[in-house]
């Protein structure tokens, strides 16, 4: 239990919510990346 409270510490948390935030932000541009590679051309 100990080990899970270190694991979970603030920062570690600020952490995984910051890269979880980042991967949907790629998955999101990578989706609609055609659309406006698209309309520049």
């Amino acid at each position: 239990m100990n080990l899970l409270r270190r694991v979970l510490s603030r920062e570690n948390l600020l952490a995984v919510i910051i890269c979880l935030l980042l991967v949907l932000l790629t998955v999101m541009s990578a989706e609609t990346a055609p659309l406006w590679i698209y309309q520049g051309f």
